[in-house]
């Protein structure tokens, strides 16, 4: 008698989610996987705790209690989206796309752009910070008398 394979044993074949990263990186071979590998560099640094995925087809994601950001790589930027910008204190100014939303907010990083990278680590702090107190404040189910 054969046994059923399920999804969860085909998944251990396939790749970790930090080696597709590693794979894309390489693959885009340009200032977009340098600049991709850079913030990674940087979300790891901020967070040495942070969950790496492989989502939608193909979008890097780092996680901590929720979705922290993405790194989605088109052919004119490197756009970091967080999964609830709107909701972080920005004084540096980074978010220059998707302004307009009542949760998400990006940073799109050009060709040559340079980095903020201590405001940068500390924008992902403070979306750790914010996933994290999101996560403990789940309420309490009120009993009916």
């Amino acid at each position: 008698m054969k046994k059923a394979v399920t999804a969860a044993a085909k998944d251990t074949d396939a790749p970790s989610p930090a080696k597709m990263i590693d794979g894309r990186i390489k693959e885009l071979g340009d200032w977009r996987g340098e600049t991709l590998k850079r913030i990674r560099e940087l979300i790891k640094e901020a967070d040495p705790e942070v969950v790496e995925e492989w989502k939608w087809r193909g979008v890097p994601v780092w996680e901590h209690d929720g979705i922290i950001c993405t790194g989605e790589t088109y052919k004119a930027v490197v756009k970091m989206t967080f999964a609830r910008g709107a909701a972080l204190d920005d004084p540096a100014g980074l978010f220059n796309s998707s302004l307009d939303g009542n949760v998400r907010r990006a940073i799109d990083i050009p060709e040559g752009a340079k980095i903020n990278e201590k405001a940068l680590k500390a924008l992902i702090g403070a979306a750790v910070a914010l996933n994290a107190s999101k996560a403990k404040k789940k309420p309490a189910k009120k009993q009916s008398a």
